[in-house]
């Protein structure tokens, strides 16, 4: 498998060479479309509206997020089928509009990918 690293889409928003996929629900605030380089928007793996609701972000709740969103991602086994064999052809990028680097889901994301088989 190549590589899958996680962005900031306020932090980096040109190409890197890498697939970039944005894994945001909504589209990041103060952002228009072309102000960012993605390849695509895959809002169908990332959390529920309800759980993403739930979590607001609040740190206190990230164990019982991370547990409940791998319960839906395990749910979507073609979509993270089709983005691992993406990943074994081409490095891919996760966009993410979060704050925190290391309290997100993208981070999940990109270790279920990486790890669940």
């Amino acid at each position: 498998m190549k590589t899958i690293i996680i962005k900031r889409v306020y932090d980096n928003k040109t190409s890197d060479g890498t697939y970039r996929i944005l894994v945001d629900r909504l589209w990041p605030r103060g952002l228009s479309k072309t102000d960012l380089s993605f390849d695509e928007w895959a809002k169908e793996i990332t959390p529920s509206t309800e759980l993403r609701k739930w979590f607001a972000h609040k740190e206190e709740r990230y164990a019982e997020f991370t547990k409940r969103y791998i319960q839906e991602l395990s749910l979507k086994s073609e979509e993270i089928a089709r983005l691992r064999n993406m990943a074994e052809k081409k490095s891919l990028t996760l966009l993410y509009a979060a704050k925190d680097p290391i309290i997100n889901h993208a981070v999940i994301l990109r270790d279920f990918l990486l790890n669940n088989k």
